[in-house]
């Protein structure tokens, strides 16, 4: 069983930065790749970005790519996501996963994701 608590989710103008975090509890979470994904209201759970659980690959969606970096520090089981450039359309729930599917880079669907955190919301003031 995996635990995921995200944090550092707020509200900030457009152009700004966050940055969120994800902390992980449970066995073998270092060998875990972990995803992000949002949620925005009328719209459905959208892939954001994930990491291989050594860290060696990353992938993101075209719409956040160029201004999102995902990163991770396994001695902390913690995984965050730098957001730049912040859009009024980056506003939305984010949420974090953790999938043990092996997908090469990494793994991009939510049903490839069996843990999930209870998210964090995110808004980008216009």
């Amino acid at each position: 069983q995996v635990q995921l608590v995200e944090s550092g989710g707020g509200l900030v103008q457009a152009g700004g930065s966050l940055r969120l975090s994800c902390a992980a509890s449970g066995q073998f979470v270092a060998s875990y790749a972990m995803g992000w994904f949002r949620q925005a209201p009328g719209k459905e759970r959208e892939f954001v970005g994930a990491i291989s659980w050594n860290g060696v690959n990353t992938d993101y969606s075209d719409s956040v790519k160029g201004r999102f970096t995902i990163s991770r520090d396994n001695a902390m089981n913690t995984v965050y996501l730098q957001m730049n450039t912040l859009k009024p359309e980056d506003t939305a729930v984010y949420y974090c996963a953790a999938s043990r599917i092996s997908s090469v880079p990494v793994p991009l669907h939510s049903y490839e994701y069996m843990y999930w955190g209870q998210g964090t919301q995110v808004t980008v003031s216009s």
